[in-house]
């Protein structure tokens, strides 16, 4: 009897269980995630030789004239040594780790998720899917703020590949905004991208102006319509009115539309 349930228990039936608990699932970049790990001991003895916690989002890449989805592990955390669990035997292991300030907003339908899981040798190793929702840094939702009250509307958001902009990891999180108020005869879209880091915000804006005419035509179609600019927020600009921000990003607009 032993050795067949050794043998259901290596291909999952029987085997040990694992499941992540999360003090909550609400976090913003930079946060510290914590919880515990419950551990439940299956028909028979199993040697755990690792239990790990991944933090995993997707990123879009373009391959052959087509998007495809790759996955992206922005942690790997480790939470145990080797050891033998025991039938039945249940262990909690609580953890605590920092969520990157890098990780994506989970605004649409970008994925964020904790993957638990025990790594047993000869077994189908048991794992636990946890998703969690990422808001937005004071700092970024005061510039999110300040880019609408001038005229722009939020239509997508998409993580993308992209080694140049990407720092960390091979990827960035592009807002895209359609303007719906001044800029509209003067702009096809704006799109900001955020590099966060502790206490600091930095605000990549790309701006797609519309062709006007024949240079226009031109500037179009050698991708020249396109203006960059870049600018720097503080935890002290948390104090500053949003209006004080808008009037910040409307000049820098201005300055690259002329």
């Amino acid at each position: 009897m032993s050795m067949f349930k050794k043998l259901l228990a290596s291909v999952g039936i029987g085997s040990a269980q694992v499941d992540a608990r999360l003090e909550q699932d609400s976090l913003m970049p930079g946060d510290m995630v914590r919880g515990e790990i419950h551990i439940a001991g299956g028909d028979v003895a199993q040697e755990i030789d690792d239990i790990y916690m991944y933090v995993v989002t997707h990123y879009e890449r373009e391959v052959n004239d087509s998007k495809v989805k790759e996955e992206c592990i922005l942690v790997k955390h480790r939470l145990s040594e080797r050891f033998t669990l025991l039938p039945k035997e249940r262990r909690v292991l609580p953890f605590a780790f920092q969520l990157p300030y890098e990780t994506p907003l989970t605004i649409g339908r970008q994925p964020v998720y904790l993957r638990t899981g025990l790594d047993i040798k000869n077994a189908i190793d048991p794992a636990d899917s946890d998703f969690i929702e990422v808001r937005p840094h004071p700092l970024m939702a005061k510039v999110l703020d300040a880019i609408q009250r001038i005229g722009f509307q939020l239509y997508k958001v998409d993580c993308e590949y992209n080694r140049y902009l990407g720092r960390r990891y091979p990827f960035v999180q592009e807002f895209e905004f359609r303007p719906i108020g001044p800029y509209r005869s003067r702009l096809e879209e704006l799109e900001a991208v955020f590099h966060l880091r502790d206490g600091e915000l930095e605000v990549l804006l790309e701006l797609d102006k519309r062709a006007r005419g024949l240079l226009g035509a031109l500037e179009e179609a050698f991708n020249l319509d396109e203006r960059y600019a870049r600018f720097r927020l503080t935890e002290a600009d948390l104090n500053r009115p949003t209006d004080m921000i808008a009037d910040q990003i409307e000049e820098i607009i201005r300055r690259n539309i002329r």
